[in-house]
């Protein structure tokens, strides 16, 4: 149809300033396969609080973390060779320039509120691909930083495959991993009909009809034991794609699914998208949000997935939407702090862009009022596409983060 190129090509470009940081690795994710990551964050991930500029230019799948490399297992993980060992309950990393976020008596959530588990009880899953590359280079003079500073942590599962009859087993072999650990896992469904409004982690499932049943098997695997859900990247903050009519009937799938994530599971936090403090204003964030459901069917909401925006920042963002959302007094909010060590890029830069950073360690001991937890979402070093295909780990981009 004449015109049809140049107008799927504007719109392509508007998505991705949008979303900021966030497609490419989202496409990575989905090139790749649902698998296993570890990350981690140690001393060398600091970062400054200080404003900085908004990258509104692409990234999940375009921020989106490329997506674990090797499936879950369905069997035990005590056959695959033995990584580093679960990290014990350390602190967020020291941050350069660190101006802490003056928390409000009045935010403070209300006692019992708040994460399923105590600082350094986050589970970090045995197979990923940066211990592949640690196994296979033993003598490589990168390994040992990039040992403990990346692949020692824990980081999310993601599961971007919309397949029906196996996703149960798939998130069974995680959760039961982790529960057997005494560890809590965080774990990213990512099958949402219309991905990424069709840029460069299209996927998911065929109709709402076929995630529906997908989340509801996803819900089956989940266990009894605490368990972080980022629910569907994107979903909510790259919705403007889709008609009145769709969005709406994705908001309410959305809801469903997490209805039966906390039906299944009652000690699971389900969290919804909220963008990040460089996408949206705060107050429009919210009122997407209470349309899909997260004031009265989640636990809070995600931040500066796959993307660079600092820690202070995200913070004070994510304050405001909860505040503007207007829910119950437990739910909290949890930012993805994988890459954020540095801040942001210069505008425009989304792809691998250089001078970036580890952020704070994944931890749920924040210390910040409403903010649960700082999690490595974005599986550090792996890339956007630029220095290496698209999802693969790339250990020169990997060691520059830890150094950085």
């Amino acid at each position: 149809m004449p015109g049809a190129p140049d107008r799927r090509e504007r719109n392509r470009r508007r998505l991705a300033a949008g979303r900021g940081v966030m497609t490419t690795a989202a496409s990575a994710v989905v090139a790749l396969g649902a698998v296993a990551g570890l990350i981690s964050a140690a001393g060398h991930g600091g970062e400054d609080d200080t404003a900085g500029p908004e990258v509104r230019s692409s990234p999940v799948t375009v921020p989106l973390p490329a997506r674990p490399s090797h499936p879950p297992p369905s069997a035990s993980a005590s056959a695959h060779p033995p990584g580093p060992p679960e990290p014990s309950g350390q602190p967020p990393s020291p941050e350069r320039s660190a101006a802490p976020v003056a928390a409000s008596p009045a935010g403070r959530p209300a006692p019992g509120a708040g994460p399923p588990a105590a600082a350094g009880r986050l589970h970090r899953h045995p197979r990923s691909q940066v211990l592949d590359w640690i196994r296979a280079h033993r003598d490589d003079p990168r390994r040992p930083l990039i040992e403990s500073r990346i692949a020692a942590h824990p980081a999310a599962v993601w599961f971007p495959e919309h397949e029906t009859g196996r996703i149960a087993g798939e998130v069974r072999a995680v959760t039961a991993g982790a529960a057997a650990a005494g560890r809590v896992p965080v774990l990213v469904p990512y099958a949402i009909p219309d991905r990424d409004c069709g840029g460069a982690s299209q996927g998911g499932a065929p109709d709402l009809a076929a995630y529906d049943a997908w989340t509801r098997e996803f819900a089956a695997g989940l266990g009894d034991q605490p368990v972080i859900v980022i629910l569907e990247p994107d979903s909510i903050a790259l919705s403007g794609c889709l008609s009145d009519g769709l969005r709406a009937a994705r908001y309410a799938s959305l809801a469903r699914a997490a209805r039966a994530m906390k039906a299944a599971n009652p000690r699971a936090r389900v969290y919804f998208d909220a963008g990040h403090s460089g996408w949206h204003p705060a107050a429009r964030q919210a009122a997407e949000l209470r349309a899909a459901g997260a004031a009265t069917s989640g636990d809070g909401i995600f931040t500066n997935v796959s993307n660079f925006h600092r820690t202070g920042d995200e913070v004070r963002y994510a304050r405001r939407v909860l505040e503007a959302l207007g829910g119950p007094p437990g739910q909290g909010a949890v930012i993805d702090t994988s890459r954020n060590g540095n801040g942001a890029p210069e505008q425009g830069a989304w792809c691998d862009p250089p001078g970036r950073a580890l952020g704070r360690t994944p931890t749920t001991e924040t210390g910040e009022a409403r903010i649960d937890a700082y999690l490595w979402v974005k599986l550090p070093g792996e890339s956007d596409g630029c220095r290496g295909a698209a999802g693969t780990f790339t250990p020169d981009y990997a060691f520059e983060l830890a150094t950085g």
